[in-house]
């Protein structure tokens, strides 16, 4: 075995070495080229295509989310694939690593998807209705409302502020919703009032 190799010479076979491993990677073997022509059309062609609103930050990233199921047959739709929207203004079918790891946040066995209430002096959370819910977050807000609710100032200004209570609103919505979330929220007096975009 020659063992003279001029550095000239090693640059030049490390070189090749790397491009060849390197158009091997991005898949321009014969074999990948194969398995991509051949996987790649039947992906999804057999699902239903959902637009929608990454739900992580405030820029409001367009994703699709892919579903095999029929919903009209009475199937149930699961999700099998979600891609940033190409279509989209914001960020053109880009997603962060966050956004890319949606189908994990979705099917994550933690997700919460129900109404939960911990009693007090229990260790545990139990499911409750929408309705239970709902009640229960009207009569708190109400009973806090009435309680700490203050109309006027040192000085007799009307200034209606309820302090005690503050809300903290989704920051990729439309403007439209967000409007009107806003408008509640200071319609009822809160004073702390903030969203998603700068937690």
């Amino acid at each position: 075995m020659n063992t003279d190799l001029s550095r000239r010479g090693f640059l030049k076979l490390t070189g090749a070495g790397v491009a060849a491993t390197t158009i091997g990677a991005l898949g321009f073997g014969e074999a990948e080229a194969a398995e991509i022509a051949h996987v790649r059309p039947f992906k999804l062609t057999s699902t239903s295509e959902t637009r929608n609103t990454c739900p992580y930050c405030s820029v409001a990233c367009g994703v699709i989310i892919y579903s095999k199921g029929d919903l009209r047959k009475g199937e149930k739709a699961d999700i099998i694939h979600i891609e940033g929207d190409v279509d989209h203004p914001t960020n053109r079918g880009t997603l962060c690593p966050k956004g890319a790891a949606l189908k994990d946040f979705v099917k994550a066995p933690t997700r919460l998807k129900y109404p939960m209430h911990r009693k007090p002096g229990s260790d545990k959370f139990e499911r409750v209705s929408w309705d239970e819910a709902f009640d229960r977050i009207a009569r708190l807000m109400k009973d806090d409302r009435d309680a700490n609710f203050i109309a006027h100032n040192e000085a007799g200004v009307p200034v209606n502020r309820w302090t005690t209570t503050g809300m903290l609103a989704a920051s990729a919505t439309t403007n439209e919703t967000a409007w009107a979330t806003f408008k509640f929220a200071k319609g009822l007096g809160i004073a702390g009032f903030d969203n998603q975009a700068r937690v």
